[in-house]
């Protein structure tokens, strides 16, 4: 496994946090397994307005409910995304953004006397690596927002105001944040038909945007729809779909340098085809990337491809991906995720079939997964959107 560390919608409302015994009947790890040991990861069920937890116990069959879990939300979910310390989890609702403790097992605590933060009905968002900014867009807004916060209570830094960039559409799809403490860092945003948009940033700021830069499309028949940071902040990873003109499978996975001159230049041979239609979500690693595609011509359901890094040269690098496999999800595949041991990728898929993919590393090729167990993440239909594992 070559992966090293992943960078990988309003009145205030209560959100009820308590769990749901005699709802649905949790996954369990039976007997007889030998699957190993996991950290705790939790889904999102948009259909159930829930949030569940999960985790692999060593030598199980499946992964096993936490206590507690699944905790009940009182509005529809729409994302989650986690300090970088751990310790909060954040998750946005038709009413707002709210923010749980999380305990050294993973389970949930309501935080803030169980009030939004903000208000804002955030699609995509993610916390800076400093932990005291939550960047989010909102669907159909146009703007970018910076939510002050405080990196150890996790609740909003009312010593400090938010701060807002115009985007130049109003149509979202996902964030990204460059990872630890870059020269130049970026927010960058896949924003469907208007292609992506690239931020400055900088955390120690009480105006912590740039002026907003922009990636156009490889076709105006496409769509900008995932975006993910190399870990080490040296490529930029778009998703788009119509991005190739030959064969069914038109996804491609568009890959950018990132200069210390912040100046971005697409590498040779990007896009690579993602073996979708729609590609969907993008784990990145230090040496293999998997790509989601929530639609594939000819198939009900998803998949995921990997990717090979490579680097050559000394003075100027020179990156190029070689694609390792393909493997089947269910349907719609959505979110990706890895466990913080490395041991597994995990698959929300909302349409189903199942709600949970999971897979693990082949032991013979490098980088290729291998499917591992399935579950559901409820009652079905509960339409789970996204994935996010404990950092």
């Amino acid at each position: 496994m070559r992966l090293g560390r992943f960078a990988w919608i309003g009145v205030s409302a209560l959100v009820l946090l308590a769990g749901c015994k005699g709802f649905w009947d949790k996954p369990t790890s039976g007997g007889g397994g030998n699957f190993a040991a996991s950290g705790v990861f939790y889904v999102l069920n948009s259909k159930t307005t829930q949030l569940t937890a999960f985790q692999f116990l060593a030598n199980s069959s499946g992964p096993t409910a936490l206590t507690g879990s699944p905790y009940a939300l009182s509005s529809l979910p729409y994302t989650m995304a986690f300090a970088p310390s751990g310790s909060f989890l954040y998750v946005s609702t038709v009413s707002g953004i709210y923010v749980y403790s999380v305990a050294a097992d993973g389970t949930l605590t309501i935080a803030n006397g169980g009030s939004v933060i903000s208000s804002d009905p955030a699609f995509a968002m993610k916390v800076d690596p400093t932990g005291t900014w939550l960047v989010e867009v909102a669907s159909g807004q146009g703007t970018v927002n910076a939510v002050p916060i405080s990196a150890s209570s996790g609740l909003l830094d009312s010593t400090r105001t938010e701060k807002s960039a115009v985007l130049p559409t109003i149509t979202i799809s996902q964030l990204a944040i460059s990872p630890g403490t870059p020269a130049n860092p970026y927010v960058f945003i896949a924003m469907g038909s208007g292609g992506t948009a690239v931020i400055p940033f900088t955390a120690s700021s009480a105006t912590p945007f740039g002026t907003v830069g922009h990636i156009n499309l490889i076709s105006n028949a496409g769509g900008a729809l995932a975006v993910a940071v190399d870990p080490s902040n040296r490529l930029l990873y778009v998703g788009e779909t119509a991005a190739l003109t030959a064969g069914a499978q038109t996804g491609g996975l568009r890959v950018f340098t990132i200069a210390a001159n912040s100046v971005i230049t697409e590498i040779s041979g990007s896009p690579f085809s993602t073996a979708g239609t729609g590609p969907s979500a993008i784990l990145p690693g230090t040496s293999d990337i998997y790509v989601a595609n929530k639609a594939v011509s000819g198939s009900a359901h998803g998949n995921i491809t990997g990717f090979s890094l490579t680097t050559s040269g000394t003075t100027t690098i020179t990156y190029s991906l070689t694609t390792i496999s393909t493997i089947s999800a269910g349907i719609s595949t959505n979110s990706l995720a890895v466990d913080n041991t490395g041991t597994y990728i995990l698959a929300a898929n909302p349409g189903g079939s199942p709600d949970l993919s999971t897979f693990t590393f082949d032991t013979t090729t490098a980088g290729k997964l291998d499917a591992a167990a399935t579950a559901a993440t409820g009652t079905d239909p509960v339409q789970a959107i996204v994935v996010v594992a404990h950092p």
